[in-house]
């Protein structure tokens, strides 16, 4: 008996010793017989356990209701159950990868001798010979490799290497089932055209499933995996007419080999072949709502729940094949960006933004903007997210204006104001000494030679109620200074108030008018808090994560009280009168109960509305990401209006107002919590100048209060 003969007939570890001892046994030729010699010295032929990572899946976010909105992949694949793949499929690439799969074990011995033989008459390696065992053990050392020294080390041109190779797979043939292993391979392989995996690749090459393919098109991923760099059919045509070619000999050897008859060969070579070049999913550039994209994927990016560092964190995403459920309403989400549609046009040099925040749990269910994201200049896109904070891809954001009040107004409530104590304002305002206005930090930081001046409503005397209506910005810059600047920015911090671009608010006397650049979910989300009696959350945008195995990570508001309910209840009964008695009167309401504040920075550089329900709030800005100093919303054309000044009330307020009627239509309106007059109700120590008129008997005084209030000597009434 020959030796070739007898080696033939070995199994497992055995045959393997067998056919490398025979290989060494040979006289050496060249540079193989070198090689071979080397690695006879380390030859310990034993199986040897293989770490497999977990394979590079693509992650997807989907909506509150499950649609998908973006998905993020480092390796686009799809892992499937073999039972999901065509059996013309298997029939394929078992017939021109290793057609004696389901007979040898870790190797195979007769491809192992052809291959040998090629090799030593060559003088190097020039066939492999590989099973598709060993070749899934290749693709697992190659996908775990980190380090350039380690890539190198998978893929080497070394007998060394196929003897490594070759003990993990003696190992995998131990531990999985033929079926277990055709599987994985199926999984891991790479087909060409950035899809990785049999599903991926029948999706990209053909647009169906794996489960749908048929003769051709089996062929044709079956022929990729050779070199499928060289048959990548999205890079033209030279290596589509290699595919083709790779495709006709997949099925001659299926022919060959019995499993198709000629005939189903014939016709199926006479087919065009096919590539339909599907677009591959994408992440945010490519996702329907690209801003609420980016702040998903910034948030998982940026906090340490999903991870200690921010490496891990990202492998996490781009090969977790995690499934994300967020806070996203496609009602609410179409809502505000037909709003935004309807006032700014995408092709406006000012940006509009908005962002809607539900009360009680921070879930931020819509963001959207006038432009669409992306990098096109001239098609005026944007590269950065204008709704959020620079932390979730934002900018520097926008100076919020009077929306800031608000703070200020709470901040009296809380020390005892009641909503008609008020104070005599003039037209301008100046502080009276350095030490009027001390920062958190103890330091005067009054200006005495700035006077802040009136862009709506006029002097006299304002409570909280007529101050706040008419935005009158004379009245909270001594309401401030009533209740102290310190206080009045640990109230807006209490709420969730950070600058957009992340560096420390500025502590200035002008904190009350909004001089600090913010986003649309910061402000938001406090107004949110505020329709929550103020209950604060963290902005939330993932409800669940349910990983590659299928287990689920369910996610909880992070909540807080900050303010006494009654407080808020205040607050907001005093916010609904900018509906009917202040500076949104001219739009109007929106068929419920609603409370909110105008906002317009100084010469009218940007313009915000921020408002709420006790069911969802919103904010909205608007201003020019040129740069809002140098151009201002004055004499400006937006959405085909010429404006000769932008106020909040101008564009944001009706923004706001179409947003919420269309988001909150069909939800019961939910209405606030009444106020509690006896501790809020009419004047306390700061009334309104008293006017003495007697009765015509002269036994009654009457005192005018300056919003309309008359308080009797043996009551309050209107």
């Amino acid at each position: 008996m020959s030796r070739g003969t007898s080696i033939l007939r070995l199994t497992g570890a055995a045959a393997a010793a067998g056919v490398l001892a025979a290989a060494i046994a040979l006289p050496a030729i060249g540079g193989a017989g070198a090689m071979f010699v080397s690695a006879s010295e380390d030859l310990n032929l034993k199986p040897e356990d293989l770490k497999e990572p977990p394979l590079a899946e693509k992650t997807t976010v989907q909506d509150a209701k499950g649609n998908e909105i973006a998905t993020f992949y480092e390796e686009y694949r799809e892992v499937i159950p073999l039972s999901q793949v065509a059996e013309v499929m298997k029939t394929a690439i078992i017939s021109i990868e290793d057609f004696r799969f389901y007979e040898h074990g870790a190797i195979d011995i007769e491809g192992t001798i052809r291959a040998l033989a090629k090799n030593l008459s060559s003088g190097g390696i020039a066939q492999g010979g590989s099973s598709i065992t060993q070749q899934y053990v290749k693709q697992v050392l190659v996908n775990s490799a980190v380090t350039d020294e380690q890539k190198a080390a998978a893929t080497e041109a070394s007998y060394a290497r196929k003897l490594n190779e070759l003990r993990y797979a003696m190992a995998i043939e131990e531990k999985y089932t033929k079926d277990q292993i055709l599987e994985k391979y199926l999984n891991i392989a790479y087909f060409g055209a950035s899809a990785n995996g049999v599903e991926a690749a029948a999706k990209r090459f053909f647009g169906v499933s794996a489960s749908e393919l048929d003769l051709a098109q089996a062929a044709t991923l079956a022929g990729a995996v050779q070199n499928p760099n060289r048959t990548d059919p999205n890079l033209g045509r030279k290596q589509r007419a290699a595919l083709l070619e790779r495709r006709n000999i997949v099925l001659n050897r299926m022919a060959e080999l019995g499993k198709i008859t000629p005939q189903q060969a014939e016709e199926a070579k006479a087919k065009k072949l096919g590539y339909k070049g599907t677009p591959l999913p994408g992440g945010c550039e490519t996702s329907k709502y690209p801003y609420y994209c980016m702040y998903v994927r910034a948030e998982v990016l940026g906090n340490p729940i999903f991870g200690k560092s921010k490496t891990e964190r990202a492998q996490l995403l781009s090969r977790g094949g995690l499934t994300i459920r967020t806070t996203l309403d496609p009602k609410m989400q179409k809502a505000a960006e037909a709003a935004i549609k309807k006032h700014v046009h995408a092709s406006d040099r000012p940006v509009a933004s908005e962002a809607l925040v539900e009360p009680g749990t921070g879930q931020i269910k819509a963001m959207a903007a006038s432009r669409k994201y992306g990098n096109n200049k001239r098609k005026n896109e944007m590269s950065y997210n204008v709704v959020a904070n620079a932390a979730h891809g934002g900018g520097v954001g926008f100076q919020p204006g009077s929306t800031f009040k608000t703070f200020t107004l709470l901040t009296a409530l809380k020390e005892g104001m009641k909503i008609n104590d008020g104070l005599s304002v003039g037209a301008g305002y100046r502080a009276p000494g350095y030490s009027t206005f001390k920062n958190c930090k103890g330091e005067s930081i009054g200006d005495p030679s700035h006077t802040v001046t009136n862009d709506e409503g006029s002097g006299g005397f304002k409570t909280l109620q007529t101050g706040t209506w008419g935005s009158v910005n004379t009245f909270f810059m001594k309401l401030e200074e009533k209740v102290g600047l310190c206080d009045t920015i640990k109230t807006a911090k209490s709420l969730g108030i950070e600058r957009a671009d992340g560096l420390p608010l500025l502590e200035f006397s002008t904190f009350t008018l909004g001089t600090n650049e913010m986003d649309p979910v910061t402000v938001a989300n406090a107004y949110a808090a505020i329709g929550a009696r103020g209950k604060f959350c963290e902005p939330m945008v993932i409800t669940q994560i349910t990983d590659r195995y299928g287990k689920v990570k369910k996610y909880d508001p992070k909540c807080k009280q900050v303010l006494d309910p009654e407080v808020a209840d205040a607050a907001a009964n005093v916010l609904q009168g900018v509906f009917t008695h202040g500076t949104m009167r001219g739009v109007g309401g929106i068929g419920r109960p609603v409370a909110g504040k105008t906002g317009t920075s100084d010469a009218q550089a940007t313009a915000w509305f921020a408002g709420f329900t006790p069911d969802l709030a919103g904010a909205v800005s608007i201003g020019d990401p040129r740069g809002a100093q140098k151009y201002k919303l004055n004499g400006v054309t937006i959405g085909g209006k010429y404006y000769g000044s932008v106020f909040g009330a101008s564009v944001p307020g009706p923004i706001f107002k179409d947003t919420m009627m269309a988001a909150l239509k069909g939800t019961k309106a939910t209405p606030f919590h009444p106020i509690n007059t006896a501790r809020f109700g009419g004047c306390g120590s700061s009334c309104a100048p008293v006017q003495r008129d007697r009765d015509e008997a002269g036994q009654r005084e009457d005192i005018e209060l300056g919003d309309g209030t008359v308080r009797f000597d043996d009551g309050i009434g209107r």
